[in-house]
């Protein structure tokens, strides 16, 4: 019996606190203190329909505008992080779309070509082929001449690394990699800062021949 009420009373007492607590935060947020637990964004900040009505179907999102700048015109964005693919400042009306028989991005960017038209030029390594040279001979598979047992070696000795003198066919569509930047303010705003490698490598690409194919290039090896 006496366990028993000494049960009952402590969660009689148990009660009494939690109201007390309770009623204090309501105080406290009420009077809007600084201890006052407040939302720091709204339900129509969470997504980009910008509704409270999570359900709805026929929320049409803002219309997203695009810099309507011509080329040669523009401001070059800052690259994302070191080597990271550019971003297309400039308007690309009539420029699209690109295939691999009419790609209009070659005519400012090519090399031999960019600094004159103030453009981005192409890196080396868009004129260079990483695949393997596979064939198949009999019931054997060859990578660069040699037999080896399955087609995912990782040696370097069965990775084909060689310069091209036209753009690597694997590499025309341009879109793919590097798109035109929105001129809508974020949805949510990104706090990643970039550490580059290099000293402009905000403005430039680290990939030149001197540092990417100088005594890689594989394919010599097998002749």
């Amino acid at each position: 019996m006496k366990v028993l009420m000494k049960v009952t009373l402590g969660l009689a007492a148990a009660a009494l606190l939690g109201a007390g607590c309770a009623t204090a935060k309501t105080e406290t947020a009420a009077k809007g203190d600084a201890g006052a637990v407040k939302p720091s964004v709204t339900e129509a900040d969470l997504g980009y329909r910008g509704t409270t009505d999570l359900l709805k179907e026929d929320v049409v999102p803002p219309a997203v505008h695009y810099h309507s700048a011509p080329p040669g015109t523009s401001k070059k964005f800052e690259r994302a992080y070191q080597d990271a693919p550019p971003m297309i400042p400039h308007s690309v009306e009539g420029l699209l779309p690109i295939t691999k028989n009419n790609n209009a991005c070659l005519g400012c960017h090519m090399p031999d070509v960019a600094s004159a038209m103030g453009a981005t030029p192409i890196p080396v390594s868009h004129f260079t082929s990483f695949r393997p040279s596979t064939a198949v001979k009999g019931d054997q598979i060859l990578k660069n001449g040699k037999v080896i047992e399955n087609t995912s070696s990782e040696k370097l000795a069965n990775v084909s690394i060689h310069k091209e003198n036209k753009l690597y066919a694997g590499r025309w569509n341009c879109s793919q990699c590097h798109a035109p930047q929105a001129t809508n303010d974020l949805v949510d705003s990104n706090s990643f800062k970039p550490v580059f490698t290099s000293e402009d490598g905000a403005q430039r690409s680290s990939w030149d021949e001197s540092k990417w194919l100088k005594d890689i290039d594989t394919t010599k090896a097998g002749k």
